[in-house]
């Protein structure tokens, strides 16, 4: 029998199909904006998923996927409560960067914001033609609180960062994909199909592999080089170890696994 879901907050939807697991933004009258509530549910999702799931996708109710922080939640707070508000969305967005699945972020409309910062922490995205990026924070007399400033960088540069952040500029889908924003670029409606697809073919892979790539990768490219070696070396021998990476390569040694084709 399937596990059930945690208890998640109105703001948010989440459904199953098979191994995958679909959570949706449902503030569309909001736009999607992120308020406290919605990053609780986020990571009450995310901190207790079903065993059985081996992949998520994250997409947004309506004509956008976020704009981006609620502001209301910032207008009461003081210096330390500012700094454990942006603490707050750092441990829900490092259950999804750092969880327990790889997440498929699918993007549409506004990805503004903090919403750009929630599409960050995903490990796949893909892009409608209708998304547009845009860090407003320099007008709203605000900086990124939500891990913005660590894994934006790494996608685009902190050069093109700054920009966006300083002057408004506002990037389209066709831009996002070709700085890193997104790494799937598909036709208005079509964003959905895409990353349940890609979540699909995702949750198929070795456990031990998709934990390698989401947990290690990442942490290897931060080493210096030689680092880097040693730790890759012991991954990939913990993972050709496992008997499920054993019972694969029988498979393709003995012509039962499909072959690597162009798609």
């Amino acid at each position: 029998m399937s596990q059930p879901f945690p208890q998640i907050p109105s703001s948010l939807t989440a459904e199953r199909q098979g191994a995958i697991a679909i959570l949706r933004l449902a503030r569309p009258h909001k736009r999607n904006a992120l308020d406290d509530d919605t990053v609780h549910g986020i990571d009450a999702f995310f901190g207790a998923l079903p065993e059985d799931i081996g992949a998520v996708v994250i997409a947004g109710e309506g004509e956008n996927f976020s704009a981006g922080l609620d502001l209301s939640d910032l207008k009461e707070l003081d210096v330390s409560q500012g700094i454990e508000h942006s603490e707050f969305w750092h441990r829900a967005f490092a259950k999804i960067e750092f969880g327990k699945v790889p997440v498929v972020a699918v993007l549409h409309g506004a990805v503004v914001g903090g919403g750009l910062e929630l599409a960050a922490a995903a490990h796949v995205r893909v892009a409608e033609r209708s998304a547009y990026y845009a860090l407003p924070e320099g007008s709203r007399g605000i900086f990124v609180g939500g891990g913005g400033a660590v894994r934006l960088p790494r996608l685009i540069g902190a050069a093109r960062m700054m920009d966006m952040m300083l002057t408004g500029r506002t990037y389209s889908a066709e831009e996002g994909q070709a700085m890193g924003l997104s790494t799937y670029l598909v036709e208005p409606g079509k964003g959905l199909a895409k990353g349940i697809e890609l979540a699909q073919r995702i949750a198929a892979n070795a456990p031990l592999t998709n934990f390698a790539v989401m947990h290690v990768l990442p942490r290897i490219a931060e080493m210096a080089p030689a680092s880097g070696y040693a730790v890759e070396a012991l991954m990939a021998a913990i993972a050709q170890a496992d008997p499920q990476a054993k019972a694969r390569l029988k498979d393709f040694l003995e012509k039962r696994a499909p072959k690597v084709k162009p798609t």
